[in-house]
């Protein structure tokens, strides 16, 4: 497993925190590991609610609105650490 950098692991925190993980410690994501794909071994098996909550989450903490119609979601939500590549991008 990859380790999470700073910022991922802020990132981890705020996603534990915002979708009610209680059996999963920040630390315990991957941070290369998929968020949605519930076939893959380390993935959160998340759903589209969930994204709608993190992007709640993302837009009230770090000020950057991810768009339901952006054709990159798939992209920017594949992994915790392209979600954090994505917010960094649109911070700087």
């Amino acid at each position: 497993m990859s380790l999470q950098t700073p910022q991922e692991q802020e990132l981890a925190t705020l996603l534990v925190s915002a979708l009610d993980l209680e059996d999963l410690e920040p630390g315990d994501i991957n941070p290369e590991a998929p968020l949605f794909d519930a076939s893959h071994s380390d993935s959160l098996g998340l759903d589209s609610i969930d994204a709608l909550e993190i992007s709640l989450a993302v837009a009230k903490h770090y000020k950057v609105q991810l768009k339901a119609d952006d054709e990159n979601n798939k992209a920017i939500f594949y992994s915790l650490r392209s979600l954090s590549h994505y917010i960094n991008e649109q911070r700087a």
